[in-house]
């Protein structure tokens, strides 16, 4: 197994941007370039969504959340922020309906990156971090489930860490503690898949986070860089590679319970999506441990 493992691992996604996915288009139809996560940070946070045909749950998300930056921000007027929702290949009105808080707040606070075709999850994640200008980076899924305002919680999480190691560290929201509920209202056999995706976690890759893929984690600038530029998977696992990374760099990580309620529209189909995403365990912990895999630096271009 580790011999196929390390014979099939393919080289790090590519990296390189299409054409029109050097920019962004701001409310009069112009094109204006995307900045890069390598240039200083000119904002306190970015907050990146990957969007998959979410043209009906989006707004909850947007609605929620942009009031609550509007809010803070009227509070303490130093605080900057973007949104920057990633359109990860939607075949649906998913860009429409993202301009329309862009036309309401302004590009430079709502901002939509349209990728030429589906990339995946994480590699939706990685195209926005990288076009990024905030010092803390916030990704944030498109459906709303967790409380936007618990973002102060997971800020209260990453400021525990200090001093973060080269300015590097990592907040994660947790559904931990919601866990003998959700068990209650699932299926045997969906509490089945969850208890041995758990296993697989714990056993092959993250020992210590209890919750690797809620969607709710806040970055430094710095980690986010660090971790993405090594970012191997790019579909449903990705959470659990990029916090692998994270333990192998020995950047701190922090758990914090989140307010979070299911959503409906969930992309993931119960047994082939925990199926991928099992193989792809096996695959982080192995590849790495073959040397097929190295925590290896790249830059987008």
């Amino acid at each position: 197994i580790c011999a196929i493992a390390h014979v099939t691992a393919k080289k790090m996604p590519t990296l390189h941007r299409h054409e029109e996915e050097k920019f962004f288009v701001n409310t009069e139809g112009r094109k204006e370039p995307v900045p890069s996560v390598h240039d200083p940070p000119t904002r306190e946070l970015s907050v990146v969504v990957p969007s998959y045909n979410e043209e009906d749950r989006l707004p909850l998300m947007m609605d929620e959340a942009l009031d609550y930056l509007e809010k803070r921000q009227k509070r303490d007027p130093s605080f900057t922020y973007e949104v920057i929702v990633v359109n990860d290949g939607s075949k649906d009105q998913t860009t429409k309906v993202a301009m329309e808080y862009c036309k309401k707040y302004g590009i430079d606070k709502v901002r939509v990156l349209s990728l030429v075709k589906n990339r995946g999850k994480g590699g939706a994640v990685r195209m926005g971090v990288f076009s990024s200008r905030g010092k803390k980076i916030l990704m944030a899924d498109a459906d709303g489930a967790t409380k936007f305002a618990d973002i102060e919680k997971v800020e209260e999480g990453l400021k525990n860490l200090q001093p973060w190691p080269n300015q590097m560290a990592i907040s994660c929201g947790s559904r931990a503690h919601l866990e003998k509920d959700s068990v209650a209202k699932r299926s045997y056999f969906r509490t089945l898949l969850m208890y041995g995706f758990h296993f697989l976690v714990w056993f092959l890759c993250v020992k210590e986070i209890r919750d690797t893929q809620c969607g709710f984690k806040l970055l430094t600038r710095e980690a986010a860089l660090r971790t993405f530029s090594t970012l191997h998977i790019e579909r449903w696992a990705f959470d659990v590679e990029l916090l692998f990374i994270a333990q192998r760099l020995k950047i701190p990580i922090a758990e914090v319970a989140v307010n979070w309620t299911e959503i409906e529209g969930s992309k993931l189909v119960p047994f082939w999506s925990w199926l991928q995403m099992g193989r792809d365990l096996l695959f982080i912990r192995l590849r790495y441990m073959t040397g097929a895999w190295q925590l290896e630096r790249r830059k987008c271009n």
